[in-house]
């Protein structure tokens, strides 16, 4: 099918017909070809779907603002499988007030037919449940769930220390107790800010007529409030109204959080896990148009972090919704870049408690992340070490941390085959195409070496760096690589890359991470080289034995591990081992004792 080059949705089938990914496109051509070119940068998902594609259609639009229209109403009709698709899951709650002469505020779940007003839906419970908190604390209102009026002999304990005038004691009359519900409701819809300029005029004026009693009760309430407010440290003064958006990348699902703010104040923190089926750019554009396809309120001003695809079109299609201008911004400093790194390390921390992953793991890893500049944080990280002595018996260990741990079935050895002598960034470079050439054989399985790492870090400076650099790029292997270097007395100082040397003894548990990594990787490659140059030591006396030659000598040492043990082990031992005849036996046991009488 020939694709023009204008504007328009495509819509992609599987052999059942139905409609699996739909996207939109400035040019049809360019990015449908995109999908069916090489697939070598393609995510696993991508790779997948475009496995499925049967066939595909194509709606031509007057614009690329239509086409990202007709986009969003399509995928809400039709919920492809590869599409991020945000599930709406949560339940809604309610601000209910009951009563007129004495109302009791509480937040409920459901909406009834009792006769009280009700104020939502919201969509957080547990913003609606802490608002109501905060405004029955600060205005002393009863939460005990009695109905008024009523009269006991003596209030309870919320009296006494200051949490409720107590109704039920008469100890305020219906006319204050309206005035401070009434005030409390305020409060609920306009927020700390507005009510505290009320609440200073209001003393300021109760003062002047040298009503001191009320204005020490107004004064007691705008510290209530204040108070409040110390405790939320997100406040934000820029931008009373806002949405934050920001992604947390992990190895198999990725967590959009969405921090809402309404008039100053946090109000609200959702979160929704999807799966990275294309850039991370074009992720998050999918992400706010679904967002906002479930959201009936649109803030005047949407935070991202990180670059966005199609901000402008994003722009206009969200003023259109709103009514009115809405502001996307992609911070690069001050607060609100502040807001979009707590909403991104917000994110990562749920995806920490998805893989049931403990704290100080978490730091380590959200530490290395911010430290060498990373999208994601590093969950499968692959560090390497050269070992030999003075270029004899050259070999190299691999190992692997996952999730901030080791993980010891992953790790492999390498014996450097290319060629003989001491050369260290050559032994790197060979190790590392060998590990990518495997890598391209099993890619399709996911596991072992056909799993990517996130993170590649080498024991070695600069140089090790370049040696490996320029065969990555000739694999087209895109994973972060770095060396670690040591100091003198050998302990890990910094980590080296394009950009100089980072320090990384300011963060704790980041430098507890790479100081085991280079740990584990150096014991690994030299316990091999040790192993390696053991049997080289042993096996020339091995060959020495009539009928033993490299391979029989080597079903030795692989049975017996040590040639003492082979010395002592019986005839009858002997031929335990792999291909050692009975004839060969005997003359392996009578060589060591003609040794022994020597």
């Amino acid at each position: 099918m020939r694709l023009p080059l204008t504007p328009g949705v495509y819509i992609m089938k599987n052999k059942q017909g139905e409609i699996i990914y739909i996207g939109k496109a400035k040019a049809l051509k360019n990015r449908v070809s995109q999908y069916f070119g090489s697939d070598r940068n393609h995510a696993i998902k991508v790779r997948k779907m475009v496995e499925n594609v049967d066939d595909f259609d194509y709606i031509l639009v007057g614009s690329e603002f239509e086409a990202l229209v007709l986009e969003c109403s399509l995928i809400k009709q039709h919920t492809p499988k590869y599409n991020i698709l945000l599930k709406d899951d949560k339940g809604y709650s309610y601000i209910r007030v009951a009563g007129t002469d004495w109302p009791v505020i509480s937040a409920v779940l459901q909406k009834y037919d009792d006769g009280a007003d009700y104020i939502g839906p919201y969509m957080s419970i547990a913003s609606v449940k802490n608002t109501v908190e905060q405004a029955n604390t600060v205005f002393r209102l009863p939460t005990c769930g009695k109905t008024f009026p009523c009269r006991t002999q003596r209030p309870c304990l919320n009296y006494y220390i200051k949490l409720c005038d107590a109704p039920c004691a008469g100890k305020i009359s219906q006319t204050e107790y309206k005035k401070n519900a009434d005030a409390a409701l305020d409060f609920i819809r306009g927020g700390s800010r507005e009510m505290l300029k009320r609440l200073n005029a209001e003393m300021q004026a109760a003062a002047e007529r040298l009503d001191f009693e009320r204005a020490a009760k107004l004064r007691d309430r705008i510290r209530g409030i204040e108070k409040i407010n110390e405790k939320q440290v997100v406040v934000t003064d820029n931008d009373a109204e806002c949405d934050v958006f920001a992604v947390a990348e992990g190895p198999d699902k990725c967590c959009l959080n969405v921090l809402r703010f309404r008039a100053g104040r946090l109000v609200d923190s959702e979160y929704f896990y999807f799966e990275l089926s294309d850039t991370l750019e074009n992720a998050k554009k999918e992400l706010l148009t679904s967002y906002y396809s479930l959201r009936g309120e649109i803030p005047s001003n949407v935070i991202v972090l990180g670059a966005l695809a199609d901000q402008v079109l994003l722009e206009q299609w969200l003023t259109e919704k709103r009514g009115k201008k809405v502001k996307i911004s992609v911070p690069q400093r001050g607060e609100k870049l502040r807001l979009a790194e707590m909403c991104r390390k917000n994110a990562a921390e749920k995806l920490f408690q998805r893989q049931g992953r403990v704290s100080k793991d978490n730091a380590a890893l959200e530490e290395l992340r911010e430290l060498l500049g990373l999208k994601a944080y590093p969950d499968y990280i692959e560090s390497y070490d050269i070992s030999h002595t003075a270029g004899s018996d050259n070999v190299a260990g691999m190992v692997v941390f996952k999730n901030g741990k080791p993980y010891k079935s992953a790790y492999r050895k390498f014996a450097i085959k290319g060629f003989t002598g001491q050369d260290d960034y050559r032994s790197m470079a060979e190790v590392l195409e060998r590990r990518f050439n495997e890598y391209e054989k099993h890619k399709d399985s996911g596991e072992g070496f056909g799993k990517l790492p996130d993170l590649i870090l080498l024991d070695g400076g600069i140089g090790q760096v370049n040696a490996v650099k320029p065969v990555l790029a000739r694999m087209g292997i895109h994973v972060p690589l770095f060396g670690m270097v040591k100091d003198d007395r050998h302990r890990t100082r910094a980590i080296t890359g394009d950009g100089g040397e980072i320090e990384i003894n300011s963060k704790r548990a980041a430098f507890t991470l790479v100081s085991s990594l280079q740990d584990e990787v150096h014991r690994f490659s030299i316990g091999y080289h040790h192993q390696k140059h053991s049997k080289a030591m042993f096996r020339p006396e091995l060959l020495e034995i009539e009928g033993v030659g490299e391979k029989k000598a080597a079903a030795l040492m692989k049975h017996f591990k040590t040639v003492k043990a082979i010395k002592a082990a019986s005839v009858e031992e002997l031929r335990g081992a792999e291909g050692i005849s009975e004839k060969l036996a005997e003359n392996i046991y009578n060589f060591y004792r003609r040794k022994e009488l020597e």
